[in-house]
């Protein structure tokens, strides 16, 4: 069966062959790229619309054919890296073949906002609440944990399994309730809403992603700091 696909990650594999992670209609999956050095192999880069098809019942399966299905993105600086940290993501979370068209057309609607030279931040967190709630890790961003409407004067901290808890005092790591309620919105114009949501993405993504540090960020950091000097 043929199916929409993205390169998310290749290895070398064997003496002439990839190890691929796609992206597809059908979700995750892995496959063994033979002859990895040639045309083919050329084809299977990250960020290209692709038409992929696959052989065997494992989790391990065959290419059987790897087409281009449109014009590959060309993405560089900030958004290359935006990009990667995308296919990190995915790869760290998706289960394997757990299909997620509604994800896979807004990864493919992402790249194209990124190649295109949209702004970075806006989009990087509407993918992460996009994933979240995918998974099925969502929350309301709008009414906290007893259900009631966020208060825009109130404070807030986040809470694993539980979503938004009301809090007295400030202390480090909780939200301004007009800052949730602007996230509510993508409302990127109130002040402190963009970066509060980093934060909210990063302590929501956490939990999911265990101990391991994410490499693109890392890469990410590196860039801005080297811009920097």
């Amino acid at each position: 069966m043929t199916s929409a696909a993205y390169v998310l990650h290749s290895r070398p594999y064997k003496e002439s062959s990839a190890l691929v992670d796609f992206f597809t209609a059908q979700g995750r999956v892995r496959g063994v790229l033979r002859a990895a050095r040639g045309k083919v192999g050329s084809i299977a880069r990250p960020f290209s619309p692709l038409e992929l098809e696959l052989r065997g019942r494992g989790e391990l399966k065959t290419v059987g054919r790897l087409e281009s299905a449109g014009i590959p993105l060309l993405l560089t600086g900030e958004a290359l890296f935006s990009g990667l940290y995308l296919n990190e993501l995915l790869i760290r979370l998706l289960p394997a073949e757990d299909p997620h068209p509604v994800m896979l057309e807004h990864y493919g609607l992402t790249l194209q906002a990124l190649a295109a030279g949209r702004a970075l931040e806006p989009l990087l967190r509407a993918f992460e609440w996009r994933l979240l709630d995918e998974l099925g890790y969502g929350f309301a961003l709008d009414r906290d944990q007893h259900d009631q409407p966020i208060d825009p004067t109130a404070l807030y901290r986040w809470q694993q399994d539980i979503g938004l808890v009301p809090v007295v005092q400030l202390q480090p790591g909780v939200f301004q309730g007009r800052e949730l309620l602007a996230m509510a919105e993508a409302d990127w114009q109130t002040p402190g809403a963009l970066a509060a949501a980093k934060r909210l993405m990063r302590q929501a993504l956490a939990p999911h992603l265990g101990g391991r540090p994410l490499v693109s960020r890392e890469l990410f950091m590196t860039l801005k700091e080297s811009k920097r000097d």
